[in-house]
């Protein structure tokens, strides 16, 4: 019965995703053909080597696994979180994956993102320890899933803080510099969720719509001013980001129906993958990207047809956990579980390892 409960809502949003991918099918294929056909156009890129780049939420996660990437590109990092334990920690395994050298030039600074006055003491370090920033990756936040019924008001406005406003801070305190060369890349890390509504995750979706519209809206203001701008909408990623994910009503069950979709192979891409695939971006210039076919499909068919994603979705809903009695604090995924599927714990366990989730 346990497994029934696990994995039912996990295949409800499994099938949700299949449909929209089929749905989106056809509409994708010319659009993908164009796309590679730009790609051969571009060749190598732009080198990456001694280009120096700054990385909110470069601890862990994603971010952890960008780092690491630009670093074996040659780029010189300046790497941001909330504590310094974790940066520390993130240091050593960039060492260590031998992605820097020992003793390696990379700035870690401890900076609370949400704060428009420490962005910008970021930024001025950065600057002053390596002489101008080149690329700006906006990757900080967090991730809060429960009905809205268990949503209260201060997880709506933390999630906008995180996901939304950090980007803005970190955005206008480089900015005037990129401007005056009229040069510089500003990476928005948003998600598929900021393209359509995924149930259960709200109060994330509304800051990464906000963030999507913040991106696209910088790259039509600054693209004639030389400063290219990538809106970045992955889907799912298996980067261990579930066991610090907030998780609200019963919280539990709705721990085992997220750790399942995000580390499932079929439905998730690795982080190193994804980091590999955003790079890429950067050196090819895009505009927008996302990362896994389900991402790709979704946001596809959502542009073209609206009603059915909308319809799909809320089939997926009726199978997830229903709201419980109570406006109890979030708790994260580190301390509710232990009723996961054990398949997915196992690689989501080897994902938080790899990339400074698990303490």
């Amino acid at each position: 019965m346990r497994a029934r409960d696990i994995l039912i809502p996990g295949l409800a949003m499994a099938a949700g995703a299949g449909v929209l991918c089929a749905g989106a099918a056809v509409a994708g294929v010319g659009v993908g053909v164009c796309a590679l056909r730009r790609r051969g156009r571009r060749g190598l890129g732009r080198l990456l080597t001694g280009k120096v780049v700054v990385i909110a939420g470069g601890s862990r996660g994603l971010g952890l696994a960008l780092a690491e990437e630009f670093a074996r590109r040659g780029a010189r990092l300046v790497l941001s979180a909330r504590h310094g334990e974790a940066l520390e920690r993130a240091r050593r395994h960039l060492e260590q994956s031998g992605a820097v050298p020992d003793g390696g030039d990379v700035l870690m600074i401890a900076a609370d993102l949400t704060q428009a006055d420490q962005a910008e003491e970021v930024v001025r370090r950065a600057t002053e320890r390596f002489g101008r920033v080149d690329i700006l990756v906006n990757n900080a936040g967090i991730i809060t899933v429960g009905p809205v019924e268990n949503q209260r008001l201060e997880d709506f406005r933390e999630a906008m803080d995180a996901n939304f406003f950090t980007a803005v801070h970190g955005t206008l305190a480089v900015l005037p510099q990129m401007l005056e060369r009229g040069d510089g890349t500003i990476v928005n890390i948003a998600s598929i969720g900021g393209k359509i509504a995924v149930p259960h995750l709200l109060p994330y979706s509304a800051s990464k719509f906000a963030l999507v519209g913040f991106s696209e809206g910088l790259h039509a203001e600054l693209r004639g001013r030389g400063i290219h701008v990538l809106t970045v909408c992955p889907g799912l990623m298996r980067t261990g980001s579930h066991l610090g994910a907030k998780f609200s009503g019963n919280a539990e069950r709705e721990y085992e129906w997220f750790s399942l979709m995000a580390n499932m192979p079929v439905l998730s891409a690795s982080a190193g993958h994804a980091a590999r695939r955003i790079v890429r971006a950067v050196t090819w210039r895009e505009t927008e990207i996302a990362i896994t076919p389900q991402a790709i499909a979704a946001a596809r068919l959502s542009a073209v047809a609206p009603e059915v994603t909308l319809r799909v979705l809320a089939l997926a809903n009726r199978l997830l956990p229903t709201a419980e009695r109570g406006d109890g604090e979030p708790r994260r995924g580190a301390d509710v579980r232990g009723r996961e599927w054990k398949p997915a714990a196992a690689i989501g366990a080897t994902a938080a390892r790899r990339y400074n989730q698990s303490a």
